[in-house]
């Protein structure tokens, strides 16, 4: 099942019957969530019901800490 954004906020507002902008505020908790998370840099995947997996290609968390401890 692939939806976008705006037809899972819909569709959760109608099966919960819920406000649309309730939901649209849960969903982009998750992701304030998620980035949070990655922020943290301790983690492997992130998973998000209807969204996907979300992950940080290690060479890339590496580069920017070089980038970040080069900076001090």
């Amino acid at each position: 099942m692939s939806k976008n954004k705006k037809e899972l906020i819909y569709s959760l507002a109608n099966k919960y019957d819920l406000p649309l902008n309730k939901i649209e505020s849960i969903i982009n908790h998750q992701f304030k969530y998620v980035v949070k998370i990655m922020k943290q840099g301790d983690f492997k995947t992130i998973r998000l019901p209807y969204f996907g997996k979300f992950s940080v290609n290690p060479k890339r968390v590496k580069h920017i800490n070089k980038l970040k401890n080069e900076s001090k």
